[in-house]
């Protein structure tokens, strides 16, 4: 499909919708027997190792697994007497690398069951229909799982990557998208003894029976990846292989546990606060804002002004303003930012606009909500170099009207920390980029040039010149309305990782040298680039991609399986990504960020 081909199709969804957040949004599914299934990935019997080079296939290659996403659906339990019982409208999102191995199947009737049967993918309805109003924790969110085919449609059914050492002993990428209706997967399994509800179903996923079941390969760079193209031997026999790899470990006996446990809401939002009313485009996803957070008026101004208050420092003349600039989409124009003491980071500014999107906060990862992350700059020598009891104090002062404005946002006048983490939180939770002139063009308002539709297509098309697509393949990482993904990847920046990034979260040497995916949009205006901001321009950000990419460990096999260096691709095709890039520049963030989620 072109890129006019692909606007015109998502054209006439960029009308908007409100998303009030308030208490009373919130509701508890009544009880119902269940069953817990997790899925436990293996390779030859053993519990499968993410990240290393120390599996081997049928072939005696030498492979790493290093992604294994998926997605359930159509689940049937067999009675004893042979009868299908459906369980409709479920669906169940794995991300095994990351632990999410666990799902839970709703409104089982009572009995013995013997047979279980699931699709490894979506049915054809769902697959084709539009993701954008599905629940933040709906399993076919498309900010969830990752797995969404962006602007083409369609999920990715299955996502196997990671890395193998060639004959020569080089490490090259593989990675393998198992996509499209036909390739639509059934598995079915004995139950063995009847499984009966409120129980605990393990199942393994024999990894290596992937690439040597029914039907074995061995990766070679002609078979290194697949996209489901129509006819394509590798998808079908993949299909084949992961069918049959399944297999039931066990059944628990044990009483159903749930999985986590759920702690009461703690709201604070005075009785007079005004809900806020954020607007969002159609074809964005929902996200996920905490429920007891909900945004209002009053809690969206207080946060507004706590982010531009120099009394948040130590010297009280630095605050979050001034290194994440509105006019720069919330970024600074500098590779790296100074303290307030003086000290210079070592890592760039990140933007702040989408947040209400992202799972996981700073280049490394470390802060789980929004909510922990803001308070941490202020306490960092390195950064604001304040204590969190002395803002406190400083705001509380008798000639300052905070605890008015806390008391008309929280209902009482008390400054706490958790208070102001939360006002910060609401405020850049409304930072939303959705009105550039890429998304006027899918209204219809606007018409993208040539150059700029050029771009489009090359940055959503894959490289693969065995199959003739000779495109850029930017949307893997920065795919879908978002331009983001909620991963972490090594994007080839280094030889030798001087900077650990997402390791030092996480301690896991897969994690080494890997940092946040940033989302594209405003990306014109939120130079330098890269976590250390070592590139000035778009135009050194596409040549490194097209020829400076550098082998490691932990590179990325997207990266990893293109010709040594990067995607090769000519002068014009480069100003082409260049154009589309500037396209998603939101020039409200030019002129009054604090409206920016206002304006339809």
């Amino acid at each position: 499909m072109s890129a006019s081909d692909l606007i015109h199709s998502i054209r006439g969804l960029g009308v908007v919708f409100l998303l009030v957040t308030t208490a009373a949004s919130m509701s508890v599914n009544a009880a119902s027997r269940s069953l817990c299934v997790e899925v436990r990935p293996r390779f030859t019997g053993a519990p499968l190792m993410f990240d290393v080079l120390t599996n081997s296939n049928a072939a005696g290659q030498r492979l790493s697994i290093t992604r294994l996403d998926f997605l359930l659906s159509n689940f049937a339990l067999r009675r004893a007497d042979e009868e299908w019982q459906r369980l409709s409208n479920q669906f169940a999102y794995l991300s095994c690398r990351e632990g999410r191995t666990r799902f839970t199947l709703a409104n089982i009737p009572a009995g013995g069951f013997d047979r279980i049967r699931f699709q490894v993918g979506v049915p054809e309805k769902e697959n084709h229909a539009d993701p954008s109003g599905l629940a933040a924790s709906h399993a076919l969110n498309l900010n969830l799982n990752d797995l969404h085919w962006s602007w083409q449609g369609g999920y990715v059914f299955l996502a196997l990557e990671g890395n193998w050492l060639t004959a020569e002993g080089r490490q090259r990428g593989y990675s393998y998208h198992i996509a499209t209706d036909p390739l639509l997967m059934t598995v079915e399994l004995p139950l063995s003894p009847a499984l009966s509800a409120d129980s605990e179903l393990r199942l393994a996923l024999q990894v290596d029976e992937i690439f040597a079941g029914r039907l074995p390969f061995r990766i070679t760079e002609e078979l290194a990846s697949t996209h489901s193209r129509i006819g394509d031997p590798l998808a079908a026999q993949l299909r084949e292989n992961i069918e049959h790899a399944f297999a039931v470990e066990s059944i628990g006996v044990e009483p159903f546990k749930q999985m986590g446990t759920s702690t009461p809401i703690r709201l604070e939002i005075a009785a007079t606060a005004t809900p806020y009313r954020l607007t969002l485009p159609s074809f964005f996803p929902r996200p996920e804002l905490p429920l007891d957070n909900p945004l209002t008026e009053e809690g969206v101004e207080l946060g507004r002004r706590l982010f531009h208050d120099l009394r948040l420092s130590r010297n009280n003349r630095q605050s979050c303003a001034s290194c994440h600039h509105a006019e720069s989409a919330f970024t600074e124009a500098r590779r790296y930012s100074a303290g307030a003491d003086g000290v210079t980071g070592h890592r760039n500014a990140m933007p702040l606009l989408n947040l209400a999107w992202k799972s996981a906060f700073f280049w490394d990862g470390r802060a789980a909500t929004l909510r922990e992350q803001v308070l941490q700059p202020i306490e960092n020598p390195v950064e604001m170099h304040e204590t969190l009891t002395g803002v406190v104090v400083k705001l509380a002062h008798p000639t300052n009207d905070y605890p008015s404005q806390f008391a008309r946002t929280f209902g009482a006048p008390e400054i706490t920390t958790d208070r102001i983490a939360r006002a910060l939180e609401q405020f850049l939770f409304v930072q939303v980029s959705h009105r550039s002139k890429f998304d006027r063009s899918l209204a219809g308002a606007v018409e993208l040039n040539e150059q700029e539709k050029r771009g489009f297509e090359l940055f959503h098309t894959e490289y693969d010149p065995r199959r003739g697509q000779l495109g850029a393949d930017c949307f893997h990482c920065h795919g879908g309305p978002l331009f983001q993904n909620q991963g972490f990847a090594n994007n080839g920046l280094d030889v030798v990782l001087t900077d650990l990034g997402r390791y030092e979260a996480t301690r896991k040497d897969g994690d080494k040298g890997k940092f946040a995916v940033p989302s594209l949009r405003n990306v014109a205006i939120t130079t330098p680039y890269m976590h250390d901001g070592r590139f000035a321009t778009l135009e050194e950000v596409i040549e490194h991609y097209s020829s400076g990419v550098k082998p490691s460990p932990t590179l990325d096999p997207n990266l990893a399986k293109h010709p040594e260096g990067g995607v090769p691709l000519s002068p014009e095709d480069k100003r082409a990504l260049v154009a589309f890039l500037k396209t998603l520049t939101d020039e409200r963030f030019l002129a009054s960020p604090t409206q920016l989620s206002r304006t339809p």
